[in-house]
């Protein structure tokens, strides 16, 4: 089955028709989601979501865009949340140095802070890092050695990806492989073994083509599973099957 490590159903783009799209999951071949958080509003729509549907998982955490909202109080809260049993990741936590909405120094902060507190919980970390490479990659040889861990979206040199995989993390492969710009992605994806791959679509956003600009759903994964084969001169279907057993491993499903 198909396993989207990184989902956003609770974004508003899907208030239309998201029961009737997550309704149409299995018929996809979608076996299971994990929907990230990313703002301090997202997090009891998640849980909602998860007590919905029993094929949906949740992350909580804060996005770098949204870090100042943090406070020791909302830390607490979050800590509770992640005692839920559908609660398998602290996510969306990072550095995002390309929107620069927050001041770096409280992105560290905070991004820092919900490691300690995944490290203390036992629980998988989703990043989030754009423009940032060097920062993330200091914070997580510091605070995050022998965690679990998914660089998600990810958009940086093969050499880095090697590195973040000798330190036994996962990474993110969405959409943007099937992008005919995404060389690096590709390059990336050829010279990583399959073991360290994940899939997840980001959506609403990152869809892949043929459906670029559009907005993204799980149901579009078989397509990222295909050009990820064709890379590597496999078939979809071992894409898939390693894919799955990779993202069971990373959040214990």
């Amino acid at each position: 089955m198909i396993i989207d490590t990184h989902a956003h159903y609770d974004d508003e783009q899907f208030d239309g028709d998201r029961e009737e799209l997550l309704g149409s999951m299995e018929a996809g071949g979608v076996g299971l989601i994990v929907n990230a958080g990313s703002t301090l509003e997202s997090w009891s729509r998640i849980v909602e979501l998860t007590e919905k549907y029993p094929f949906l998982y949740g992350a909580i955490g804060i996005h770098p865009d949204e870090a100042g909202s943090l406070s020791e109080e909302r830390m607490r809260e979050m800590e509770e949340l992640l005692d839920r049993d559908k609660i398998v990741a602290v996510g969306e936590i990072g550095l995002d140095y390309y929107w620069d909405k927050e001041n770096h120094d409280i992105q560290k902060k905070w991004f820092i802070r919900q490691l300690e507190t995944a490290r203390k919980k036992d629980m998988p970390v989703i990043i989030h890092s754009r423009e940032a490479a060097a920062d993330t990659m200091e914070i997580m040889k510091t605070y995050a050695a022998g965690m679990r861990a998914v660089i998600h979206c990810y958009s940086y040199s093969p050499e880095m990806a090697k590195e973040y995989v000798k330190m036994g993390y996962y990474i993110g492969v969405g959409g943007v492989v099937t992008f005919k710009n995404a060389k690096k992605l590709k390059q990336v994806v050829e010279e990583l073994p399959l073991e360290s791959i994940v899939l997840e679509t980001d959506c609403p956003y990152l869809a892949p083509e043929p459906f670029r600009g559009k907005r993204n759903s799980s149901l579009y994964l078989p397509y990222v599973a295909e050009k990820i084969a064709e890379i590597k001169g496999l078939s979809a279907e071992e894409v898939v099957r390693q894919t799955e057993e990779n993202s069971r491993q990373l959040y214990r499903l």
